[in-house]
């Protein structure tokens, strides 16, 4: 199989977002209120060339992502994109061979907006997304989490995915998304409560897109939660398995807004987990 990094622009957010400083609520206050930017990031999208398909995990930025609420505070004091219509997930897939009639299966890992915001290139693809993930867009509420629903194009209808009582390594739960297996959803909460990602076996190759499960691989290898998660017990659960993933198989963890992923990816360097340091 072959997988592209697809990315849509750059973002930049706070220190404090990549790495949360505090706990609870504190910790979830300082991507707003931190003034220590980061450095611009890219943001993201993945095209899995399947046997049976095209896969698209997350469709990245768009540029409507230039113009944000004025009303939010995070939206005005916590984040910034840099992208241009032809770097949307879209016109890259073609200047790839790859059409909008290819892909068969479009998977989200969450909807916060660098994630969902090129779904309109996408009118004729299965559309795969967390039941619960979907239920938090919803309303007054949805909006003060950061969810622009009223964006999506008026022909979105997601499949809600179904979890399935079947391990994947320490995943309890999972869901195929090939008739192969080959391509696995797992649940990884934390960034949301309802996050996931996508697992790919290729040969001996295992490769892991994690969304922002965390948003560098170092920062999943120290277990240093992000500011954004809602539950900091759950985050720093999800990190913990996907560390002993990372020792129990060689995975390339590919997560959205690493500047090295795609480096990763095209190496196929896999991640040394703890234990596996430990045991060299």
């Amino acid at each position: 199989m072959r997988i592209h990094a697809i990315q849509t622009g750059r973002v930049r957010i706070k220190e404090a977002q990549i790495e949360g400083r505090g706990h609870g609520t504190w910790r979830q206050l300082q991507p707003i209120i931190s003034q220590e930017w980061a450095d611009w990031s890219p943001t993201y999208a993945w095209a899995i060339e399947h046997p049976e398909g095209v896969i698209v995990v997350d469709t990245g930025a768009a540029v409507h992502l230039k113009s944000l609420p004025r009303w939010h505070p995070y939206f005005q004091l916590g984040v910034r994109f840099d992208i241009e219509p032809e770097q949307e997930a879209g016109p890259q897939l073609r200047s790839r061979g790859i059409g909008a009639r290819d892909v068969k299966t479009v998977i989200l890992t969450h909807v916060h907006i660098d994630h969902d915001g090129g779904l309109a290139h996408f009118p004729h693809s299965r559309i795969l997304v967390s039941g619960d993930e979907l239920a938090r867009t919803a309303g007054v509420a949805g909006a003060i989490l950061g969810y622009l629903p009223n964006r999506w194009p008026k022909w979105f209808d997601p499949t809600p995915l179904e979890w399935q009582a079947a391990r994947c390594g320490p995943f309890a739960q999972s869901a195929p998304l090939t008739k192969a297996g080959d391509v696995v959803a797992v649940p990884t909460p934390g960034h949301t409560p309802s996050h996931l990602s996508v697992i790919v076996r290729d040969g001996d190759a295992q490769i892991m897109l994690a969304g922002d499960a965390s948003y560098l691989e170092s920062t999943m290898l120290r277990g240093a939660v992000d500011g954004v998660s809602p539950d900091d017990a759950d985050a720093a659960s999800t990190l913990a398995a996907i560390r002993e993933l990372c020792a129990q198989h060689a995975t390339v963890y590919l997560p959205t807004h690493d500047p090295k992923s795609a480096k990763r990816l095209e190496e196929r360097r896999a991640t040394v987990a703890p234990a596996q340091n430990a045991a060299a």
